[in-house]
């Protein structure tokens, strides 16, 4: 038996090793563009609106991708649509590297966001498919927290290099990163399995828009959508929204936005945990939620000292990240088996629809003189995502339609 769970635990730890490192690729290509763009706003002088489009329409790209992955997964499983993901992300990266105009940077964020819309259902197809249950908190943690620690280096490496010598030379590093990553994932391609749904009526259109269509199912997406959309605004738009509305440092912005970000990772590791030793997942979101939405609400009252900031921040990323696992489990367990796939495709997709609708919004409330009332947003945001959590609670598990 000792035997026998130590091999157990070695191959949930190289799928779980495999998936965080996929998933830290695509967060940290992801964020290849947005901390580029006071960079790119000076060249090519365009408002802060348009901008917010570039990055809404790499998001539209993944959503509607993400929603078809789903499906595609369920018949051809995980391998090829994530290698295939990783490849359009790192030479879309590349390619906008090479823009003689900002208009050039709509087709090369819709090739990104192609790329970035595979992800979810395919890793969590793989990791569904390959880890014991008993660690999938802990491998939704460990997702989670590489996506983070993505996102935490992205703007590090993107607006560094951007600063110091060009925005092109940072999206060639960042674009050849990719590849890398591409590589790294083709030789790992034998651990990157999940299961194929043989019955072809699982994939009827009929049968999937029911399951998309039950209240559970809903109450999922609308999470993704009301939390995406307020966390986006800080790690897109908190710099400008603190500079503008609250005269504080762009660098001591930035540095706010990467403590919220390793707060969040850190914050995802407790919620690994938390999540592993309850059955009351709703009740650690609500929790989570709760006391992040009250933070920033906090941040927006002007009553926070400049250098209270970035531990401030920190402390928020800390406390909407242990939401995280717990939030990805309340998704496996409204799930029908046999539609994997397409329900974290659809559910997931969320993510998308926030991030298309944030860099809008926020931009657009900066272009108008409203950068004070962004943190105020973001806070009724996450309120209203405390709402889907209660509500999903009284929803009933859904149903495989045929």
């Amino acid at each position: 038996m000792d035997n026998a769970s130590a091999d157990s635990f070695r191959r949930d730890a190289r799928v779980i090793g495999v998936i965080g490192f996929a998933h830290a690729a695509s967060h940290f290509l992801q964020l290849a563009l947005p901390p580029l763009f006071p960079l790119l706003r000076g060249e090519f002088g365009v408002s802060w609106t348009v901008l917010g489009l570039v990055a809404s329409t790499f998001y539209v790209a993944s959503g509607i991708v993400q929603f078809c992955a789903g499906f595609v997964v369920d018949r051809v499983g995980a391998r090829p649509v994530l290698l295939g993901g990783m490849s359009l992300l790192a030479f879309g990266t590349l390619a906008a590297a090479l823009a003689p105009n900002p208009w050039w940077l709509f087709p090369c964020a819709a090739l990104m966001g192609a790329g970035n819309g595979v992800f979810h259902p395919s890793d969590f197809a793989v990791l569904n498919a390959n880890v014991s249950p008993r660690r999938l908190g802990h491998a939704y943690s460990l997702h989670g927290i590489g996506g983070n620690l993505g996102y935490a280096l992205a703007p590090v490496v993107s607006f560094g290099i951007g600063s110091a010598v060009s925005w092109r030379v940072a999206l060639l590093v960042m674009g050849a990163a990719g590849l890398v990553a591409l590589a790294v994932l083709a030789i790992a391609r034998q651990r990157l399995t999940s299961h194929r749904v043989p019955d072809a009526r699982s994939h009827t259109l009929r049968g999937s828009i029911s399951i998309f269509l039950q209240p559970a199912i809903l109450l999922c997406l609308f999470y993704f959508v009301f939390q995406t959309t307020a966390s986006v605004g800080v790690s897109t738009f908190l710099p400008p929204t603190l500079h503008v509305g609250f005269a504080v440092p762009l660098v001591l912005g930035t540095s706010a936005v990467t403590a919220y970000l390793l707060g969040g990772s850190a914050g995802i590791a407790t919620g690994g945990f938390l999540a592993v030793h309850t059955t009351r997942h709703d009740r650690v979101a609500v929790i989570g939620l709760s006391i992040s939405a009250l933070l920033v609400v906090f941040a927006a009252s002007g009553a926070v000292a400049a250098a209270a900031l970035v531990p401030l921040f920190a402390a928020i990323g800390f406390a909407l990240g242990t939401t995280s696992p717990s939030r990805d489990l309340i998704v496996r367990n409204t799930t029908p088996r046999g539609a994997t796939g397409r329900v974290y495709g659809f559910v997931y997709s969320g993510l998308d629809i926030g991030s298309m609708l944030g860099p809008v919004w926020f931009g657009a409330m900066l272009d108008h003189g409203l950068a004070r009332d962004v943190l105020f947003v973001i806070g009724a945001l996450l309120a209203v995502t405390l709402a889907t959590v209660v509500n999903l609670r009284r929803a009933s598990v859904p149903q495989l339609v045929g």
